[in-house]
Order: C-alpha cells, then structure tokens, then sequence
C-alpha cells in the first residue's frame, strides 16, 4: 500500500506539471496567435473570456463526473482532452475558429483541474497530513517548463502551431503512461465518519453550507491573485513611474514568492493547521498589497508585492483540500463548486481593479485586495470544522 500511495503522490506531480505546461504553452504563444489571426487588443481580450467561460463549463462538468468514474479514468482522460486540444489554437485561420478552440481548450482545461485536485484531496486523505500545497507548486513549475520549450522550439524555426503539436503530442502520452500511478479509488471512509451532504458538520452548518463559505473565501482569494497577476507591472510603471523592464519583475516577485510559499506550506500546515496557514496567509497578503498600494518607493513596492504573493500561496490549497475532505464521496462535485467560483473571481480580478480606476487612483483600488483578504483571514474558522479522518495538522 506505501509503494502505491508514493505512486500516486507522483503521478498526482505529474498531472499538474502537466497541466501547467500545456496552459503555458498557449500563454507564451499569446502574441504570435494574436497576430497570425489578425485580432486586436481589445478582441483578444473578449477572446480569453471565453476561453474562461469553457473552464467553468469544465470544472462543473467534471466534479460530478470524477466521482462517478473515479479519478483513475477521469484524470487520464481531462488530461488527453487537453493535450488534444492545446493544437487547436495554432491551427485556428481565423477570430471565429480560434474562439471555439479557445473554448474546447478552456474545457478541457476546466476538467483536468478539477479531476487532479480531486485526486490530490484523496492522497492527502492517505496519507493522513497536508500535501496539496506541493501539489499547486508543481503547477507552476509546468509554467517555467513551457517558457524554456517554446524559447528552444523558436530557435529552432518551429512555429507556433508545430510547437503547440509537439508539446501536445508529449502532453497526451504523459497522461496516458502517468494514469498507471492513480489511485483505483477514494479512499472507503468509516461509515461514522463520512458525512452525508446534508449531514450537520463539526463546529454547527451543514455541509453545502460550508462549502458555499469556502466557494466566497475562494472567490475574494483568487479575485485578489488574478488582479495581480494583470496589474502588478502596470502599478510600478504608471504610478511610481518605473521603467517598463524593470516594473516587469513586480510580477516576478509575486510569481516567485507564490511559489516558493506553496512549496513550504505543507509543512506549515502540517505543524501548525491549516487555519493558521489560511489566517496568517491571508493577513500577510492583506499587509503585503497595502505596502505595495501606499508606498512612493519602488524597492519597498517589490517587497509590497512579494509579500502579497506568499501570504495568498497557501489559500487556494487549503481551500480546496477543506472542500475535497468536506465529504469524501462527493469530493469532486465539492471541488469543482469551490474552484468554479475562484475562477470567476481570478477572471473578474483584474476588470474589477480597472473599473476601479474610474474612480480612484490604481494604487488606491489595490486597496480592496486588502479588504478581501483581511475578510478572508478573518473567516479562517470555517476550515476549522473539517470532518473526521481529514488531515489537520496542528491545533493552531
């Protein structure tokens, strides 16, 4: 049992480098498809949208389905699907055809990120302690693989539609060759200790109530990641009047930050409970993004912004693995509801700062971030009442 568990912690690696490289590709590959198509700014822009709207449609279409099949043929399969689709855009002549790849992709997309975060929330019920946050860290790691491939492939004269075949090409056999290493199925919990959905969980709420505060807790979290992830560069350089290449490392230091707190994270949560992890997490993003807001310095901006990537770094895991655990039979349906409505705050993030800035200052409607996250924090109880047999760490 060890031996299979360690597989599946690793093919559970796997599936999330792989979907972060598959997105990256098609991230890097942005600017060369935007020309080739012939679409501007602005149509591109509604052209994303889209491509958020198909994730929706995917991770609420997943859940359910990854509970009913199971993780072994849900994975593999939302994993294939992607690496299929990733081609479609750099094959795509025209906006038309291109929004209905950017469609399938973001389905495609939506499924494999609820289906492995499903999956994940079952290996950290094995394993009995915190794991997740590793897991989310991989996904950035894919990000990084995707920038170096498509650099190699452009010096190699290779365009974008054969670059995105090939990396699909090897996307589809890892998911393929990693299914081996799934678990076959969730984990069979004491008959007193699996919750009904209905059921009264520890600490008073049902659980579809709990998991509707875990959604809005995800939702304010990730509308405050995918603010920075939009406006982080544009804050130095239009308010502090930085030099576009060097306000591009306000990003970098949020993304590396970010990173670098998901891979501690588990060892946090594991010595001292995912609350404290959630609570402190979310007060130190909240003082990180109030630093970069109200400070005329620019050393003192990139450390605002560092700071606010590693308080949000362990939010999102600690949300999801409390919606996974909730109620281990319907782990994917929980997760999906959970992660669905995060992703249509990190696709509202950076719209709602730039509607802000019709009425104040950039700098200024940073401020809500702050707002968010200080709720967030204080909310943090919510992950307290976590079901028997759930891995909670420490007593913090």
């Amino acid at each position: 049992m060890e031996r299979s568990l360690r597989a599946a912690r690793a093919a559970t690696y796997v599936y999330f480098v792989l979907c972060g490289t598959l997105m990256g590709a098609w991230v890097v590959h942005i600017p060369a498809i935007e020309t080739r198509v012939g679409v501007g700014h602005a149509a591109l822009g509604v052209l994303l949208v889209l491509l958020g709207l198909g994730a929706f449609a995917g991770m609420r279409a997943a859940g359910p389905l990854t509970d009913r099949l199971g993780a072994r043929t849900a994975v593999p399969a939302s994993g294939a699907l992607c690496a299929v689709s990733l081609v479609l855009p750099g094959l795509a002549p025209d906006p038309w055809t291109l929004a209905a790849a950017l469609l399938v992709l973001g389905f495609a997309n939506g499924c494999l990120d609820v289906s492995m975060n499903a999956h994940a929330v079952h290996v950290e019920q094995a394993y009995g302690r915190p794991v997740m946050s590793g897991f989310h860290a991989t996904f950035s790691i894919g990000g990084v693989l995707a920038a170096g491939a498509a650099a190699a492939a452009t010096a190699a004269g290779l365009g974008p539609a054969a670059t995105l075949a090939l990396l699909g090409a090897l996307g589809l056999a890892t998911a393929l060759l990693a299914a081996r290493g799934l678990l076959p199925a969730a984990p069979a919990p004491d008959a007193a200790d699996a919750p009904a959905a209905d059921a009264p969980a520890a600490g008073g709420g049902d659980v579809r109530g709990r998991i509707r505060v875990l959604a809005v807790l995800a939702l304010m979290v990730m509308l405050a990641e995918g603010a920075a992830n939009d406006w982080s560069a544009l804050h130095l350089k239009d308010v502090l009047g930085t030099p576009a290449s060097t306000a591009a490392f306000a990003y970098g230091a949020f993304a590396a930050a970010m990173t670098t707190g998901r891979l501690l994270a588990d060892r946090i949560a594991d010595r001292h409970g995912p609350t404290a992890v959630l609570r402190h997490g979310a007060a130190t993003a909240a003082l990180g993004i109030t630093v970069a807001a109200l400070t005329p310095w620019t050393w003192a901006a990139f450390l605002g912004w560092a700071l606010f990537g590693l308080g949000l770094s362990g939010c999102v895991p600690q949300l999801l693995s409390a919606a996974g655990h909730a109620d281990p039979a319907a782990a994917g349906a929980n997760v999906s509801r959970v992660a669905g409505l995060g992703y249509l705050g990190m696709l509202a993030g950076p719209a709602v700062i730039g509607w802000l800035t019709h009425l104040t200052a950039l700098n200024h409607a940073f401020l809500l971030l702050a707002l968010l996250c200080a709720a967030t924090a204080t909310a943090a109880g919510v992950l307290r009442t976590a079901p028997a047999g759930a891995p909670t760490g420490g007593t913090h």
